[in-house]
């Protein structure tokens, strides 16, 4: 059994080869001449039958198909589907071949590599020109027990989707994005040996209009007919008014009628799809679902994102619109994450699109950070300096980096992405990847394609022929320039018409004799609102009747509009009769009108004009390349492509259509997917610490009743300065550890290396403050003013011995000084030359180790520019047991005498919030791991790293910088900016509330 299924999918496989290789050969090669001798296991673009035929003009497949009846193909998938729902995965009939050679074992092929390089050199050769099988990618990388199943996230389903009152669902097709759909489609085909399944956001479901019911006879009042609107009801004449229906706004869908759509799209023979519901919590039950104002979801990366990302700046505002914006974003890519962990199972991969849903690869690396997480981008990425005008830049790069690969259309992207995590995050980058939270983000470039076999079959269709020979006709004479663009101010539609307009008035030999054929679909993007003369559309039509004013005559216009989608057939059929196909996008991701043009030109050759800015000119290197704001080159540059040689024209043609039939969407995929199981195979064992859930942290915060809180000082509360006697703690520092503080089922500790005198200047003004001074030497519990001293039994006479080293290199090193504490010893070097300091560091460490430490029991401590010798039995972990034993046994020490406070039943913590920075604070998440479960609940403590990003820690969580930490506890105590109460809420904090919650706070 197992024998004939491989033999089936091999089969299948050698006739997608033949179809391809049946499309570039030569009419002898097609019909029946002498025999290759050449291998039938190699990919089409190393066949010599297939890469050195040169393309014949006027002579098509199919005039070989009509001549063979053998040669006739299968009936496929059209390229637009109407009802998604109706179609199959029917493999075609393949042609009988020859079965491949037998490869190597897997297993074999696996053994030893040391590399994702390695790996997928092996994978490569293994399965070179035959189907993959689940069971050879798996034995390829055995560690990583993959599971065989995909889960490809994007922001909409595949199908739009219309809902009747009576529970009927009505699917279509959504337009846009056909590439990437296409990779579904392929995905979920018998083509792959992969378990796919699509997750996505219904989309705004549209309500299907109730038709009136028809009559002959006209009826004698309207009083029996609803109004539209409760402001438009019928005036009754009898006196009584009818019954009025209950009002509601948005779409009302029952339970019964979500489950019938979700369990037609989970059975979609085409793309098995899982819906996600989006809507507040307070329109959600178990009767049921009312969507209200569905496009709010798609508000903030449409309005906000998407023109950032493509170079375009908003004015100022006061962010009032920008707040509830970015809380849908947030709340969004987390009802992404809930789907997703529902249905994932280990082994799984998460493959995610675009930027929609930036901030998912995070959420889910937060929730299951052993996950394989993939992210693409399908649109441009800005350079840091146009990255940093967004006020949210690290959340979006963080929420990137939860991601093990992250992909983009051209290598600038890529380059541009590494460089905003150096600048903007400072996380070591390089051209290839992104060092982050302890782990290796790799970075690829990987030029997305389009389904040829599917463009092919529509657009040589008869009808398609036949509007290609009427459009020819109706233009005869005449040069045919085709443009079609989405009517955004990114197509360049209106720097194409300029460039048109100069060309006709540089060359005026071709006017009468050139037309431009504009299709402008309309703009499926939100944007804000701009001013009516200012709108693209408006610009648009003021140059279409410039130009025809000034070069058009009764009988002919230059330019040809149509603002207006078109259907497939008219689409294809344009793109064939052109003689030459403009693309002037001032900035753009992926454009699949230039490698659809480039097949519909196989057999005419017509040369493509190519923004370079176009998110394809790096892969389409052979296309005339143009900047669109020079409008004489762009100008000169048509005139060129009018006046080129037909050999030139067939020799640019050709090596277009090579690269676009074999860099196609299926290549596109499977090498993307093969990049992530290498990268993961070599990645598996490093240790992720994922950015802190203050979703989770705050719904545990809430369930709580006895918390914990122990923050360290430098690096954490403040930011590390050149004098540590200017770090200061700020105002609002101040004033939200005052609010978390007066919440008297709250325990909150400063745990530092400071001296007593230090925290009591700075802090010590907030009685409900706990304090630990110099690692744990001194302790001062809320509400008292004495120290405790728990060092003083400690013989102190190694001090001694360390000044006398200490001395010695701080005489030698400019800049350095030494700190004398009570009960610990620090040498700074923080103002000294940089590289002199850690040099010196390292030198003065060995000595200390080879003289000190051998005598007394001392540890020595590496901070940050600094080193510090302390009691061996005196550390900042001692202090956590310690606080962990004390309140888990009384809580009374926490309130002012005289207040009681409610317990919870078995009086123990449950909730430990502990933050720090350096090394010494490891020993903190040391002890609390050790605590784990005995003490305390696991999923009741979270452990907190702050800082670098490539550290290896012992926390579970990470957060850059002391910013994250006052913003986090601000969230907790629920107070503004300047830590009041009174204060709205940060934005973030803003979206973190409203996604526990379910809706947006007031």
């Amino acid at each position: 059994m197992a024998e004939n299924s491989r033999k089936a999918e091999t089969s299948a496989k050698k006739n997608v080869v033949w179809e391809a290789e049946s499309m570039s050969r030569s009419p002898e090669a097609s019909g029946g001449g002498k025999q290759s001798n050449e291998s039938p296991d190699l990919p089409p673009h190393e066949r010599t039958s297939v890469t050195k035929v040169p393309v014949t003009p006027g002579i098509q497949n199919s005039t070989y198909a009509r001549a063979s009846s053998h040669m006739t193909k299968p009936a496929s998938p059209s390229y637009f589907i109407k009802d998604p729902a109706t179609q199959n995965n029917a493999a075609p009939n393949a042609p009988p071949t020859e079965s491949p050679a037998e490869a190597s074992s897997p297993s074999s092929l696996a053994k030893g590599a040391t590399s994702h390089h390695e790996v997928l050199r092996r994978m490569s050769v293994s399965l070179r020109g035959r189907r993959e099988s689940i069971s050879e990618i798996k034995a390829a990388a055995p560690d990583l027990a993959l599971s065989g199943n995909i889960l490809s996230v994007t922001f909409t389903t595949p199908h739009s989707m219309k809902y009747h009152k009576g529970g009927e669902w009505e699917l279509g097709y959504r337009r846009g994005q056909s590439a990437l759909f296409d990779s579904f489609s392929y995905l979920s085909s018998d083509e792959t040996p992969w378990n796919h399944t699509v997750v996505a956001w219904t989309g705004e479901i549209e309500s299907a209009a109730e038709a009136m019911p028809t009559s002959d006879v006209a009826p004698d009042t309207t009083a029996k007919i609803p109004g539209l609107s409760h402001l438009s009801a019928p005036i009754p004449l009898d006196g009584e008014a009818p019954p009025t229906p209950p009002e509601f706004d948005g779409l009302w869908i029952p339970r019964e009628h979500q489950a019938d759509l979700e369990n037609r799209l989970a059975h979609d023979k085409r793309i098995k799809t899982i819906p996600v519901w989006l809507s507040d919590d307070t329109e959600t039950s178990d009767d049921g679902i009312t969507l209200n104002n569905q496009a709010r979801w798609r508000r903030y990366a449409e309005h906000t994102i998407y023109p950032l990302f493509h170079y375009k700046q908003h004015e100022p505002n006061d962010g009032r619109a920008e707040r509830v914006e970015w809380a849908d974003y947030f709340r969004t890519n987390l009802k992404f994450a809930d789907k997703i962990i529902e249905i994932y199972k280990p082994g799984d991969i998460v493959v995610i699109h675009d930027y929609f849903l930036l901030l998912l690869p995070s959420m889910l690396r937060q929730r299951a950070p052993n996950m394989y997480i993939s992210f693409f981008l399908h649109s441009p990425f800005p350079s840091s300096e146009f990255l940093r005008c967004l006020p949210r830049r690290k959340e979006v790069l963080e929420g990137m980096l939860g991601a093990n690969l992250v992909g983009f259309q051209s290598y600038s992207y890529s380059r541009h992405f590494a460089s905003c995590c150096t600048r903007i995050l400072d996380f070591p980058s390089d051209s290839v990847g992104v060092d982050a939270y302890g782990s290796r983000v790799e970075v690829g470039v990987f030029p997305i394609g389009i389904d040829v076999g599917k463009v092919e079959q529509v657009a040589w269709s008869k009808d398609v022929s036949e509007m290609r020979n009427a459009l020819q006709k109706l233009y005869q004479d005449k040069h045919i320039i085709v443009g079609r663009d989405r009517l955004d101010s990114v197509r360049g539609v209106a720097q194409k018409l300029m460039a048109f307009e100069r060309f006709l008035e540089l060359y005026p030999e071709w006017r009468e004799k050139v037309v431009l054929i504009q299709v402008t679909s309309p703009n499926t993007i939100d944007e804000p609102e701009e001013q009516p003369e200012k709108t693209v559309a408006s610009r648009v039509n003021e140059l279409v009747m410039r130009i025809n004013g000034t070069y058009g005559s009764l009988g002919f216009s230059p330019v040809q509009h149509y603002p207006q989608y078109l259907s497939p057939a008219e689409y294809f059929a344009l793109l064939r009769a052109a003689n030459i196909g403009l693309i002037t996008s001032v900035r753009d991701g992926m454009n699949t009108t230039s490698l659809e043009y480039v097949v519909c030109q196989r057999d005419t050759h017509g040369p493509l004009i190519l923004s370079e800015f176009s998110g394809t000119a790096g892969s389409l290197r052979d296309a005339i390349h143009i900047n669109p704001w020079d409008l004489t080159d762009v100008a000169n540059q048509i005139h060129n492509a009018l006046t080129m040689s037909a050999e030139k024209r067939m020799s640019m043609q050709s090596s277009l259509y090579q690269h676009v039939t074999t860099q196609n969407v299926q290549s596109w995929i499977a090498k993307f997917l093969r990049k992530l199981v290498g990268t993961l195979a070599s990645t598996k064992n490093s240790n992720v610490t994922p950015l802190l859930d203050r979703t989770l942290m705050l719904k545990q915060y809430r369930d709580a009743k006895k918390r914990l809180f122990m923050f360290d000082y430098d690096g954490t509360l403040t930011p590390i300065v050149r004098d540590p006697q200017a770090a200061v703690p700020s105002e609002r520092v101040i004033q939200t550890l005052k609010a978390l503080a007066s919440d008297h089922t709250n325990a909150v500790w400063i745990i530092s290396g400071r001296d007593q005198d230090f925290l009591q200047q700075h802090l010590g003004h907030i009685s409900e403050l706990g304090f630990s001074a110099e690692h744990g030497s001194f302790i001062r519990h809320p509400g008292d003013n004495t120290w405790e001293n728990l060092a003083e039994k400690l013989d102190m006479g190694w001090q001694a011995d360390v000044v006398d080293v200490f001395q010695k290199y701080t005489d030698r090193v400019p800049g350095s000084f030494i700190e004398r504490k009570r009960c610990a010893l620090t040498w700074h070097y923080r103002q000294a030359d940089p590289e002199q300091g850690q040099h010196s560091s390292e030198a003065l460490h060995k000595e200390l180790e080879a003289t000190v430490v051998k005598k007394w029991d001392v540890d020595v401590m590496k901070g940050k520019a600094n080193l510090e010798v302390r009691p061996t039995f005196i550390n900042k972990g001692e202090i956590a047991k310690r606080l962990v034993n004390d309140y888990n046994k009384d809580i009374a020490h926490m309130a002012p005498s005289g207040t009681s406070i409610p317990k919870n039943k078995e009086g123990r913590l449950d909730f430990v919030l502990c933050m720090g920075d350096d090394f010494t604070d490891e020993d903190m998440f040391r002890a609390l791991n050790s605590l784990s479960g005995s003490q305390v609940n696991m999923d009741h403590i979270f452990t907190v790293t702050i800082g670098a990003s490539t550290k290896v820690t012992l926390a579970k969580w990470h957060m850059l910088e002391p910013e994250d930490v006052i913003e986090s506890m601000a969230l907790l105590a629920g107070v503004g900016l300047s830590g009041e109460a009174h204060e709205q809420l940060s934005q973030v904090n803003l979206a973190t509330v409203a996604g526990l919650e379910g809706h947006v706070p007031e």
